[in-house]
């Protein structure tokens, strides 16, 4: 189960980040409109990494798969962002986390509903959906 936050009507529209030219990263895309974390997978480690990358990092070879997440995790480190910027109408004060995933990766992403008091390393947090231009959702979490 995840929680969507939507911009308001006010804010403008948060750019989509652009599709990488190295690594083809549909499965994310269309996993994410599903509300589906997807993540690449070596099938010889048996091991997940992100961010994408056109090899795997434990074996050097292109032995990847795209596979879905559980999305819950543990903040591994955090920091809140105060200073105005492009695409924080709005949205400040931020807070942004360092999330290890179950599955043993790690991902920076925004912590959505929390007070920057709330952020602790160790607090555990599932995953929700942000909502970028274009409708597109990004993975976000929230506390558990």
């Amino acid at each position: 189960m995840s929680t969507e936050k939507t911009a308001t009507a006010a804010a403008p529209a948060r750019p989509v980040p652009r599709e990488s030219a190295y690594v083809d990263t549909r499965p994310f895309w269309e996993g994410a409109q599903q509300g589906k974390l997807m993540m690449q997978y070596c099938t010889v480690a048996r091991k997940f990494q992100h961010y994408p990358r056109p090899v795997s990092i434990f074996t050097g070879r292109r032995t990847l798969e795209w596979r879905e997440v559980s999305g819950n995790g543990v903040i591994y480190a955090f920091t809140t962002v105060r200073i105005p910027g492009p695409g924080l109408d709005g949205r400040l004060p931020l807070c942004v986390a360092t999330v290890e995933l179950d599955e043993g990766v790690r991902m920076i992403a925004n912590i959505l509903d929390c007070a920057p008091e709330q952020l602790a390393v160790g607090k555990k947090v599932r995953l929700a959906w942000d909502t970028l231009g274009e409708g597109k959702k990004y993975p976000a979490f929230v506390l558990a």
